[in-house]
């Protein structure tokens, strides 16, 4: 006797039950110009995780000040690097990128597999693809913050967005956010793997290598943010798997903004120091960013070059992040597998 279920005629269509994965990075403006530089900043400097300040005292100083200057200013740093084929910013073309590769990865395990991808600031934005992943069918759905440390600046407000977007669904699908990876084997090998890959293609041997981490203002560590923790950790980790000792392989952290101390030391200053000190080569690897962007093309390949030139350097380099590389690959798809366990086979 058959127990097929058939749906009444006027039953409305319901799609297949599918499984999502959503990637989700920092974000990116639209365009280089002035407004969309300013919507851009406005929507990442709004954020109550991204500044803790008071909240009368930072709308005065964002809206009056901040978000009169700024636009112009980072604008200009984002054309320097702004992938003009595509006319888009290096992140949204990366990330795109692992998404699709990531699929394919993926295809062959379950194929009821959906990946997509989104950034919190700028657009495609979360809120968009996780209807997107909803209405494909996507009953559970995987979110992927592309942070390998956590911090309550980065992958909390990822979470708090998706959950503000639940909010507005009336039929929600199961949710995860995928933990940091900032200690997971597969991803040091990745690194260390990496770096090694891209040293020796160099013409002159580093004297000292910075890990240099996106900086966060120390008040969120003494808070109990576990992210300089972390950070540390990771450092730690990969000193270990490359045989280098502190002097060699330091730990430092970049991109502070406005005049709170931040986690120190502070990346610029370090490479001033070690410039003056007489060191005539440095590599800067980035192993908190899962992608190449402002911070690591302009900032690190750009400023803190001419910062390592201007006092007395003479070889300099910036290491790539991972971005869709094989490594890179091989860290994503490592860490969804493991947080799709239960939801598809091992």
């Amino acid at each position: 006797m058959s127990t097929t279920s058939v749906r009444p005629a006027d039953h409305p269509p319901v799609a297949a039950a599918r499984v999502g994965v959503l990637l989700v990075n920092l974000g990116t403006p639209d365009a280089t110009g002035y407004f969309s530089m300013r919507r851009y900043l406005k929507e990442f400097l709004s954020d109550r995780r991204v500044i803790e300040e008071n909240r009368l005292k930072w709308w005065l100083v964002l809206n009056l000040i901040i978000l009169t200057v700024r636009p112009r200013r980072k604008g200009r740093d984002y054309d320097k690097i702004w992938n003009r084929e595509r006319d888009e910013s290096p992140l949204r073309t990366i990330t795109r990128a692992q998404a699709e590769k990531l699929a394919a990865m993926l295809a062959p395990v379950d194929a009821r597999i959906t990946v997509d991808w989104a950034m919190r600031y700028g657009n495609p934005s979360i809120a968009s693809r996780l209807d997107a992943l909803q209405r494909a069918g996507c009953d559970r759905i995987l979110v992927v913050p592309l942070y390998p440390q956590y911090s309550a600046a980065t992958t909390a407000t990822v979470a708090d967005k998706a959950f503000d977007a639940l909010k507005t669904m009336r039929w929600q699908p199961a949710v995860r956010i995928a933990p940091p990876w900032h200690d997971d084997p597969v991803y040091i090998e990745a690194v260390a793997s990496s770096l090694e890959s891209a040293l020796n293609k160099l013409p002159f041997q580093p004297e000292t290598i910075l890990a240099s981490f996106h900086g966060v203002p120390k008040d969120y560590l003494l808070k109990g943010d576990p992210y300089h923790c972390q950070c540390q950790k990771t450092a730690r980790l990969l000193r270990a798997r490359l045989g280098l000792d502190e002097s060699k392989f330091m730990l430092t952290f970049q991109s502070r903004f406005g005049t709170a101390e931040w986690l120190q030391p502070y990346t610029d200053m370090t490479v001033k120091a070690l410039a003056e000190r007489g060191v005539k080569s440095l590599a800067i690897v980035t192993p908190g960013f899962a992608a190449d962007c402002l911070e690591t093309l302009e900032e690190i390949a750009g400023e803190n070059a001419e910062i390592f030139h201007h006092h007395g350097g003479k070889d300099f380099a910036a290491i790539p992040c991972l971005n869709d590389s094989e490594e890179g690959m091989r860290v994503i798809a490592h860490v969804v597998r493991r947080e799709l366990l239960g939801w598809i086979a091992p």
